[in-house]
């Protein structure tokens, strides 16, 4: 009972000081708390802690609510808003509580909580009669500060060397601020916290690298942050390794929302061989809103030409994500009223769309557009995208795909395009629909597996439907493109089965039928008066049907050859022969004979469906034999490295696989060329690959042209070989580092290979990206951070340099009609080597044979600045020799503090 009464009086001793102190602060301005609390830290750095306090304090002390008043007594406003918790973290530490004086003094790993304000330190000290807490380190014998101030409020942390609290103003005054905003360190000596939305610091620097020891930084004498919002400073300067930079600004203005921002975007500028200078991808960024940005960038030449830019990129998580980007240009080229004065306007559009798997799982949504002038690529002085420009094609797809839940059936709709860049030819498919239908059994039974010939019979249906057009890039985007449009529908049937046959073989019968739908037909007439056949087409429905029968029968082959007293124990041969035989009916009613010219009895054939985009029935019999085999070898060899004594398995040929057909019912040339390709590996990273086509027909000159020709006689009967070769290719590529070779470690595995970097995944080189893309992903940030976070410590090389190059090598040979020639050989190689840590050196080129010169040729060059990065990407030789030189930041949130410069040369 006397301690029960003792804790009650000491609840009531508690609650009636801390009432006297909360009267005692409300007559203290916020002017004279903040100037005690400077006094106080300045004048007696060291708090005194009362050692002997004949009074100990209950912390956590609480006083139980009483759940059922029977009388309810109106709300009072508290004294005090939050509860002050405080606590030492440390078994070292100790709390120190002056009750006469209301301070408390909190040693090691100190920490103390007023509502959404946290404070750590390795020293507080709190005066209730001021409001003040008071936060410093701990210094250890050599005067080093350990445990420094870490003030936290909500979405904000800071590390400091000291600071002064009013938790009643929220106001403060902090010493050696360290903070991170948006991946913008700050430093700040003197700062002063008005409240959560306002900060004013003095002598602060601003850095995207360590800011205790900056690579760089920009330093001004004061400046106003609002936290999670924007930093306004003074007169700014940059500084380089501690070395000023001529480089100052009269303001400086920091954008810290959590989401894009708008903004400016500054110029590359440079030198072009035919429009001069130049200033390049000036413009401004909008970030309309989180899942949508919209870049407008601009090109200017002082002769007059100009670009425009317009790109944009977008993500709904969970849903679809893409990218959009047009681009024109109007580049002059030469003096107008000269002959060599030319005008070049060539646009390019590119779309890519993504949906996420997760959005639809029967549905699904995607684009890959690149279409536009086909000289773009090869004449625009701001693309840098090196694979386009040296390719011939532009290729596009818009597809929807549906799949109808609960019945057999799916559904493709697409639109497709492909342009020669050579021939400016055009080629459209506006649109495609494919309908398809899972394979069905009728005859299998509901419950149980399909256990012979006739419950295996699957049936499968296909619709395909197509709107083509093939035009010219000068009336692309005209109504005259659809002027020779072609239309129809194809429809297919199919039957098959299979079936075991004398245990071994495997037999594969098949039926299909065909019906195709057309538009339109042609009529072919003869008119006496031009002496000349006249086509006209005659629009209305049109229709034809052909069927055809085939079965294949096969079956595996495998063969054994043991040896003793060798490394080498076996070699394990596979054989997979295939004969298949196939018959298609005579299709020839579907044919109409008309007069060719004034002899009445010349006359051609033709079908009303030759200008279909199915083409038209077949004529004559099919009645064809085919013979494919396919081989493999393999080999066990002694594995010395194993200790259980398993050999290990290797290969030796990958592939070698032969294929021709006979045709029993042709007129000529019944038997068909045999076709081979082989491929193996070597050296465990060279792959080669072979393919010719053997003729067994013979060559005999004309004696009109004199030249030579095929004829239907068998070349080993006319003094030639069994087979002819008529063509020949050869493809091979090796890649190799400086780990190959190092010897093997213990527990490392040398022989595995690493992730391709940029360079590796494209001979011609990396393409130069624009450094004033500011569609910057969430992702992307996480991957920047995770850069910066492996590049701290970079690691030192004391013997060796990392290095890879790789190599490819290609050629073919044509005697089609004897012309025994090596149309193409070209070899190209693509190497890396870093120098140092952070230095990397790469280059591409490569040598054509045939002509004689050489190829493409990249040469690159990359520094790894630690918070910086430096590029030098330069053709020196060939139509699209230029150059390009970038160094800056590399966050996003400095992007614009860079130097770039550009020099092309590309002629017309």
């Amino acid at each position: 009972m006397q301690t029960n009464r003792l804790y009650i009086l000491l609840l009531v001793l508690f609650m009636c000081l801390s009432g006297l102190s909360t009267k005692a602060q409300d007559k203290t301005t916020d002017t004279d708390i903040i100037t005690q609390a400077k006094d106080s830290i300045v004048q007696n750095d060291n708090i005194a802690a009362i050692k002997n306090d004949s009074i100990t304090i209950i912390q956590n002390d609480s006083i139980p609510n009483i759940a059922n008043d029977s009388i309810a007594l109106p709300k009072k406003k508290e004294a005090i808003e939050y509860i002050i918790e405080h606590s030492s973290q440390s078994t070292e530490g100790y709390i120190l509580e002056d009750v006469p004086n209301k301070k408390v003094e909190i040693y090691n790993e100190a920490h103390v909580v007023y509502g959404d304000n946290d404070i750590t330190a390795g020293l507080i000290l709190i005066d209730y009669n001021t409001n003040i807490v008071q936060a410093k380190g701990i210094p250890d014998e050599k005067g080093k500060y350990s445990q420094l101030p870490v003030f936290k409020t909500t979405g904000n942390e800071t590390t400091q060397d000291s600071l002064i609290f009013n938790y009643k103003t929220k106001k403060a005054i902090i010493y050696g601020l360290e903070t991170e905003q948006n991946g913008i360190n700050t430093l700040g000596q003197k700062t002063k916290r008005v409240n959560d939305s306002t900060i004013f610091v003095r002598n602060i620097i601003f850095t995207t690298s360590d800011p205790r020891h900056p690579d760089y930084y920009l330093k001004t004498t004061k400046a106003k942050v609002v936290p999670g919002k924007k930093i306004i400073t003074g007169p700014t300067n940059l500084v380089i390794a501690d070395v000023p930079t001529p480089a100052i600004f009269p303001f400086a203005y920091f954008p810290l929302t959590k989401n894009r921002t708008s903004g400016i975007i500054f110029p590359t500028y440079g030198e072009s061989f035919n429009q001069g200078f130049f200033l390049q991808n000036g413009g401004y960024y909008l970030a309309l809103n989180d899942y949508f940005d919209l870049k407008l960038t601009a090109d200017i030449y002082s002769n007059s030409s100009w670009g425009f830019n317009a790109s944009s990129s977008y993500r709904v998580k969970y849903k679809f994500s893409g990218n959009f980007s047009f681009n024109y240009d109007n580049l002059i080229s030469g003096i107008e009223g000269f002959s060599s004065y030319s005008v070049a306007k060539n646009f390019n559009l590119r779309w890519s769309h993504s949906q996420d798997s997760k959005a639809s799982p029967n549905s699904r949504f995607s684009a890959s557009v690149n279409l536009g002038s086909s000289q773009y690529f090869r004449q625009s002085v701001n693309e840098t995208n090196n694979g386009l420009g040296l390719t011939n094609t532009l290729s596009s797809s818009v597809s929807y795909y549906q799949d109808f839940v609960g019945t057999p059936f799916n559904m493709s709709i697409s639109a497709n395009h492909r342009q020669n860049t050579n021939t400016k030819d055009v080629y459209l498919t506006l649109p495609s629909l494919q309908l398809n239908m899972d394979r069905q059994y009728p005859f299998a039974p509901k419950n149980g597996a399909k256990k012979n010939a006739f419950q295996k019979i699957g049936l499968t249906y296909s619709l395909k439907a197509d709107n083509q057009v093939t035009t010219t890039e000068d009336e692309f985007f005209s109504s005259k493109m659809f002027d020779k449009a072609k239309n129809g529908a194809q429809h297919n049937v199919s039957l098959s089965t299979n079936m075991k046959l004398l245990k071994y073989f495997s037999l594969s019968p098949s039926m299909s039928y065909r019906e195709v739908w057309y538009l339109d037909k042609i009529h072919k007439e003869y008119d006496p008066v031009a002496n000349k056949v006249v086509t006209d087409t005659i629009s209305g429905f049109n229709a034809f049907r052909d069927y055809s029968a085939s079965t294949s029968i096969s079956t595996t082959i495998y063969g054994m050859f043991k040896f003793k007293n060798s490394n080498l124990k076996a070699i394990r041969h596979t054989m997979r022969p295939s004969v298949s035989y196939s018959y298609r009916p005579d299709f020839g009613f579907y044919y109409e004979e008309v007069q060719e010219n004034a002899d009445a009895t010349s006359f051609q054939t033709y079908s009303r469906f030759e200008n279909g985009i199915y083409g038209g029935p077949s004529r004559g019999v099919s009645n064809s034999l085919g013979f494919s085999l396919a081989n493999t070898l393999e080999g066990k060899v002694a594995n010395k490295d194993d200790l259980e004594g398993e050999d290990k398995k290797i290969t030796i040929l990958n592939s070698l696989n032969l294929s021709t057909s006979y045709n029993f019912t042709a007129d000529s040339f019944k038997l068909s060329p045999l076709n081979v390709t082989a491929g193996t590996t070597i050296l465990k990273k060279m792959n080669l690959n072979f393919g010719t086509s053997l003729d067994p027909y013979a060559l005999k000159q004309n004696s009109t042209t004199g030249k030579l020709q095929r004829v239907d006689a068998l070349s080993y009967l006319n003094g030639g070989p069994l087979l002819r070769m008529t063509r020949a290719n050869f493809t091979t590529g090796y890649s190799f580092s400086n780990k190959d070779f190092e010897k093997k470690k213990e527990g490392v595995n040398t022989e595995e290979e690493e992730e391709p970097t940029a360079y590796d995944q494209d001979l011609f080189g990396a393409d130069q990206q624009n450094t004033n893309d500011f569609s910057v992903t969430p992702e992307d940030e996480e991957n920047t951070q995770k850069q910066k976070e492996e590049t701290t410590d970079l690691p030192q090389y004391i013997s060796s340099m990392p290095w890879n190059i790789r190599f490819s090598f290609s050629t073919n040979y044509t005697n089609s009609l004897g012309e025994k020639k090596i149309s193409s050989a070209s070899l190209m190689f693509s190497g890396d080597v870093e120098l140092s840590p952070g230095w990397k050196v790469g280059a591409s080129s490569g040598y054509d044979f045939i002509n004689g010169g050489i190829t493409y040729t990249n040469l690159r060059f990359t520094r790894d600045l630690r918070s910086w990065s430096m590029n030098f990407n330069w053709v020196p030789i060939g139509n699209y020799s230029s150059y390009y030189f970038f160094i800056g930041v590399k966050s996003s949130v400095l992007s614009d503090l860079k130097w770039d410069k550009r020099n092309v040369n590309r002629d017309f």
